[in-house]
């Protein structure tokens, strides 16, 4: 399996302070982080877990993650993760990865727009990109998987599991260079994918 530890690619969105990540972008596969002047698109968000029609075949099922750029500070994690303690939306999965000076924050939600408008009020620059979200059971599990998007010669850019599971079961959100393909052949191969719709809540009273 080839794998990439890169921090996430981004573009800043306009007033952004050059000093600073970027306040709002849309995250593109890439071997290295590059900024482009511009404005994400927004895209509607998963209704369920079964792949949709599309030119190439079928579009598998994905979930919005966000990448949260923070200074190197103390208490900065705290700060994001305390944004959504009381917000409409709850984090199923998060990881971090850590520079210098600065600290990327990869985070997925059961709902994506709540957590935009969240970020945005908030001041947190991000940017933001799809993920798979992979059930591992008997007979699918990691190493099955890999070898299945090796096959392919698809890489794996980036894998952390979820928290907040939609069975229970082992799961994990994973980016690779080419999203759809990869998608299909994991559905080929049998494996379980979610999409938003299916990370479920907290019940009420519990901590993430």
């Amino acid at each position: 399996m080839r794998t990439s530890a890169d921090p996430d690619p981004g573009r800043p969105s306009q007033g952004c302070d050059a000093a600073q990540p970027p306040m709002h972008t849309r995250e593109h596969p890439a071997p290295r982080e590059m900024f482009v002047v511009g404005l994400s698109e927004t895209r509607p968000m998963s209704h369920a877990s079964l792949p949709l029609p599309t030119t190439s075949g079928y579009s598998p099922p994905t979930a919005t993650q966000f990448s949260v750029f923070l200074t190197n500070k103390v208490g900065r994690l705290y700060d994001v993760v305390q944004a959504f303690e009381s917000a409409a939306c709850q984090i199923c999965a998060i990881s971090v990865h850590e520079a210098s000076d600065h600290a990327v924050v990869r985070i997925i939600t059961n709902r994506q727009a709540v957590a935009r408008q969240l970020l945005r009020e908030s001041g947190f620059p991000f940017a933001e990109r799809d993920v798979l979200i992979v059930e591992l059971s008997r007979g699918h599990t990691l190493g099955s998987l890999c070898i299945s998007l090796l096959a392919a010669e698809l890489s794996i850019q980036f894998a952390y599991p979820l928290m907040i599971r939609p069975n229970g079961t082992p799961t994990i959100a994973l980016a690779v260079d080419d999203m759809t393909l990869a998608g299909q052949i994991l559905l080929r191969k049998e494996f379980r994918l979610f999409g938003e719709a299916d990370l479920p809540s907290l019940p009420p009273g519990d901590d993430e």
